[in-house]
């Protein structure tokens, strides 16, 4: 493909992201499939378009209304252009001779185009004119809400998330070991390195097509961010466990649990969209995890919760969220996000983790995850399930790491009491997570009969 291919491919892209609801990596690899004369070096650059503007849509628009004096609206091939200039430093001549209608090419630039081309050449992508949601690529109504977590580390939390994020393989301890994967990897020419963090982990030095390796077909990997690994491994699942996977979704951490369980003990992987748990099959398979129930809920109140009341060892609830901590692989969540959609996800986990408590047996542990950096979706409703339920105690995680991978927990991963883990891409390398566990109090002992009396008595 041409440069100026590669570029009215990733308009047409972005065009089909803003008429629907899709996620941007559906919607990219649905277009690839309608496409497949796209080579794969074509749709890397492709999708890094995409990305860019993606990316940094709040500078671009901040840009295109800024050069273009107001006489060009922000749109999929405006910001294109901004994005191609201010953020990949392309020369204006090269996006004129891109933009010249010929086949496969974006059409000519009009009048106003090639002005607002001629104005950004050479331009960078921040300003000290934009205000501070701008800068940080934040929608505005966010910015108060992280500022109240980060403060002045707020640009270099944001330009972590704004950043590309590596890709991290998870290890699959039920067919090899992180050596074992590491060479099988090596034999198809893909190096990888081990994460700092998760024993479990590996990272990749440099993309590879995964799909097509033998160790993924075989199981021997599998796509897991480090922290979602981390969290998966502080839920603190056991062999001959039994364990729930509350909000199972694809089944990543299902996968990640039933390993650390070695496939003894029971494990039932639930969600309230039945064809999520669909999608798991699959991967259950190749991983080769065989002490896994799929159960889809009617709703987190389904009754199999009631019957199955104060039953299981632990309970790991990955709650549905803003997603903040994950905008590196989903950039273009943060632009769909609203505060109505903030304000009924606080309901939502707030029901969830109500519900799913009732699971936990005397004893047993309640794992909250969410990959979020807001306060009112982590500690607030840690905070909130503490006060409501009087049952349950805060595990430290710090006490859960130690006990879950044999090592103390390292500085700088947690709240400074040690209570909570907040990993961010601009500290920890890996997505944003929070994770508070609960344990439930031990039954009381049961109080001597009056028989057990007399014969004591007797005696």
């Amino acid at each position: 493909m041409t440069p100026g291919a590669r570029i009215a491919a990733a308009i047409d892209i972005l065009e089909t992201l803003a008429a629907g609801s899709r996620p941007a990596d559906d919607v990219a690899a649905g277009y690839f499939r309608s496409h497949r004369y796209i080579g794969s070096k074509d749709r890397a650059q492709v999708s890094r378009h995409v990305y860019s503007v993606l990316r940094h849509r709040a500078a671009l628009d901040w840009w295109v209304e800024r050069a273009g004096r107001n006489n060009i609206a922000a749109s999929p091939r405006s910001r294109m252009m901004a994005a191609l200039l201010v953020a990949e430093g392309e020369p204006a001549g090269e996006i004129t001779g891109s933009f010249d209608g010929g086949r496969f090419r974006p059409a000519a630039l009009s009048p106003v185009e090639d002005r607002l081309v001629k104005a950004l050449a050479g331009r960078s992508l921040r300003h000290p004119a934009m205000p501070r949601a701008v800068a940080n690529d934040l929608p505005d109504w966010l910015e108060p809400y992280l500022a109240s977590v980060y403060g002045d580390r707020l640009e270099a939390e944001m330009e972590g998330l704004n950043a590309p994020a590596p890709v991290d393989l998870r290890v699959n301890l039920l067919k090899t070991d992180r050596d074992g994967a590491r060479k099988a990897l090596a034999a198809e020419h893909v190096r990888a390195e081990p994460t700092p963090w998760a024993p479990t982990g590996l990272r990749l030095t440099e993309r590879a097509p995964l799909s097509g390796l033998a160790a993924f077909k075989d199981g021997l990997v599998e796509v897991q961010d480090e922290g979602s690994q981390i969290a998966a491994l502080l839920a603190g699942a056991k062999p001959g466990m039994r364990v729930v996977d509350f909000c199972a979704g694809a089944g990543g951490k299902t996968l990640a649990l039933a390993a650390t369980m070695k496939n003894r003990g029971k494990l039932v992987a639930c969600d309230t969209a039945g064809w999520r748990l669909d999608r798991s099959g699959q991967r259950l398979r190749r991983a080769g995890a065989s002490n896994v129930e799929r159960r889809a809920l009617s709703s987190e109140r389904d009754p199999w919760v009631k019957r199955h009341a104060k039953s299981f060892d632990r309970v790991l609830v990955d709650a549905p969220c803003l997603g903040v901590g994950s905008w590196r692989r989903n950039p273009d969540a943060k632009w769909r996000a609203t505060p109505n959609d903030l304000a009924e996800l606080q309901v939502r986990q707030h029901d969830i983790l109500a519900s799913a408590a009732r699971l936990v047996k005397p004893g047993g542990r309640l794992t909250y995850v969410t990959c979020s950096l807001l306060r009112e979706e982590n500690e607030a409703q840690a905070e909130r399930f503490l006060e409501e339920t009087p049952d349950f105690t805060l595990l430290p995680v710090a006490q859960a790491w130690d006990e879950a991978l044999g090592t103390p927990c390292p500085g700088g991963l947690t709240n400074p009491g040690g209570d909570y883990l907040r990993l961010t891409p601009a500290q920890h390398g890996t997505d944003g997570f929070f994770v508070a566990i609960f344990e439930r109090k031990p039954a009381p002992p049961e109080p001597e009969t009056a028989d057990t009396d007399d014969r004591q008595n007797d005696e």
